[in-house]
């Protein structure tokens, strides 16, 4: 089952739905805003990601300007971060079995699909 990772409010997690609607592809979705992610789920996710937890913030959100931009974070400080401010991370995330990807733009989904 793929899980996506969305928040509705974003044009581009909207995007990844459609995508896959599109194809027929089942998925499930996770509001991570509603629903946040732990710092586990977090690391375990960036794992699939193959990602450093950096990679994975979004770094023009105020609340990563105002609290922790310049600042010299290790990688569990930043996923701490994004767990207790989850507004931080990156969308959408499309997840299938141990791989993910950031879906921008929702065609890279195939990459999951195709192999």
């Amino acid at each position: 089952m793929i899980t996506v990772y969305h928040n509705p409010r974003c044009r581009k997690s909207r995007e990844a739905l459609q995508w896959l609607e599109g194809r027929g592809i089942p998925f499930e979705t996770v509001e991570y805003l509603k629903h946040p992610l732990s710092a586990a789920e977090l690391s375990e996710l960036l794992g699939k990601l193959g990602m450093e937890p950096d990679a994975l913030v979004r770094k023009n959100e105020a609340i990563w300007k105002e609290a922790f931009r310049g600042r010299d974070l290790s990688p569990e400080e930043v996923v701490r971060a994004m767990a207790q401010h989850p507004k931080l991370m990156e969308r959408p995330v499309v997840v299938s079995g141990k791989r993910a990807v950031v879906a921008r733009p929702a065609d890279v989904i195939s990459k999951l699909i195709d192999q």
